[in-house]
């Protein structure tokens, strides 16, 4: 199964100028813990409700600070056409729950969450991935940065 037949489309974009406070009503809204960050349609970093949580909040940041001050900017991302197995093993390597997918133009058309993966039949292999996700440490651990 390609990656494009089981993405959640239509996914709304931060900006890295928006105040964390908007991200996270946004984010309550749509039901989501995670948005990509967008800057003149270039996806810039990924934004998540533990970045506000940990990188915002904990450290005494305000509800105005700016996305780009927490957010994570580098964009690990898989193609709409690649097969899950291979994106499964690759969110297990890097230890991360979702992923921006983009077109071979490199444009945004949608994301992947394991959940997504899960419930389309893919149940053994996103159990593998997140065996490996819930390791302890990993290059996104809050407390390497």
């Amino acid at each position: 199964m390609k990656v494009g037949n089981c993405m959640t489309r239509n996914v709304q974009v931060a900006n890295p100028e928006q105040s964390i406070r908007e991200v996270a009503e946004n984010m309550g809204r749509l039901d989501a813990g995670v948005m990509p960050v967008g800057d003149h349609d270039r996806l810039v970093g990924m934004i998540t409700d533990r970045d506000i949580a940990i990188r915002g909040v904990a450290l005494g940041k305000g509800p105005d600070t700016k996305v780009r001050e927490v957010m994570s900017p580098e964009v690990k991302y898989c193609f709409d056409d690649e097969d899950v197995e291979h994106v499964l093993e690759n969110m297990g390597d890097l230890q991360v729950r979702r992923l921006p997918v983009l077109n071979r133009d490199k444009r945004l058309v949608g994301i992947i969450s394991l959940g997504d993966l899960a419930t389309n039949g893919e149940a053994a292999e996103a159990g593998e991935a997140l065996s490996d996700i819930s390791k302890p440490g990993g290059e996104h651990s809050q407390t390497a940065h």
